[in-house]
């Protein structure tokens, strides 16, 4: 039997450009423009409610310089929609629209605005939360899971089905706070031969994931996956993410992504965030970023279109 060919949209990309700028918050944006996610769902709720603000932001961050769109299904599980009263299909449908309204608003923004001259056409990553996302508990930044990998598998199993016919051009299974989920991803895409990822971990300082594991240890863990295309941290403070870089490139081949988050601090018991933001400009990090081996750069929690705009411009003149 014929092994299906695994179409890398990043590798295409970066053949043409030598960074992709990777867009910012899509929750705490949705929040800055009246969404109310105090809810186990988060920004999952807005798929319920507002569809048309997640468009709009999706639709901003083009405007702003990125290159992918990020969809709204980092929280958006079976099971948190099944204890909200939604039946199977009818979480089926709400996790196609998360897609359908990112490469709508990508459409109306290749329609409507001027994209820069040699920018490749901008991709969807489909978001696929860790398991901790959907205890609603800060547990994507701790790991320490009770479950086992069979029980893992069974949870990612379902949303990954969908997700991976929906339309993305990947998928983005980001927050992971500890090597064992992101083996138990990295295994569960074999069963869906023509998709591909990328793993981003967040991690509690500048060696280690949210559990524990040596950063590096995770780059090398996941090298060997052809279907991961690349490998990264996320929601992780500004100030960290050089070093954890520079730990993880020479342990694989795969092209390294960074999008922390804006250096404040999450309170899972409040769900709020606290505290300054980081003390350098984040864009101007962006470049130490990209000095230390990342080739996606963005921003997660906190940041705002702005960032965006800001991290291309600075980019612009380097890379």
């Amino acid at each position: 039997m014929a092994v299906p060919t695994i179409h890398d949209p990043i590798a295409e990309f970066l053949q043409q450009v030598p960074v992709i700028i990777l867009d910012g918050a899509l929750a705490t944006e949705l929040e800055r423009r009246g969404a109310n996610l105090d809810d186990p769902l988060w920004s999952a709720k807005v798929l319920l409610e507002q569809p048309q603000l997640i468009s709009a932001v999706h639709r901003d961050y083009f405007e702003a310089g990125a290159d992918v769109a990020t969809t709204a299904s980092y929280q958006a599980t079976f099971q948190g929609f099944g204890r909200r009263g939604l039946t199977t299909s009818q979480t089926t449908e709400l996790l196609r629209a998360s897609v359908l309204l990112a490469v709508e608003a990508r459409d109306d923004y290749l329609r409507h605005s001027a994209r820069p001259a040699g920018r490749p056409r901008p991709l969807i990553a489909a978001s696929v939360g860790p398991y901790g996302a959907a205890l609603a508990d800060g547990s994507e930044y701790r790991g320490g899971y009770a479950l086992g990998d069979d029980e893992l598998m069974a949870f990612h199993r379902p949303r990954l089905a969908v997700l991976a016919e929906a339309g993305a051009d990947l998928l983005a299974c980001e927050t992971v706070p500890s090597l064992r989920e992101a083996l138990v991803l990295a295994r569960l895409l074999e069963e869906f031969p023509q998709c591909c990822a990328w793993i981003s971990f967040s991690c509690r300082d500048d060696t280690h994931t949210g559990e524990g594991q040596p950063i590096e240890d995770c780059a090398r863990a996941l090298d060997a996956f052809a279907q991961i295309v690349s490998i990264g941290v996320n929601c992780t403070r500004p100030e960290l993410i050089a070093s954890l870089l520079r730990r993880m490139r020479d342990q694989t081949a795969k092209p390294l992504l960074a999008y922390p988050n804006s250096g404040e601090a999450y309170d899972a018991a409040t769900k709020s965030w606290h505290g300054p933001v980081a003390a350098v400009p984040f864009a101007v990090q962006a470049l130490d970023w990209y000095g230390a081996g990342a080739r996606l750069i963005g921003g997660c929690c906190r940041t705002r279109p702005a960032d965006i705009r800001a991290i291309r411009q600075e980019l612009q003149r380097c890379a």
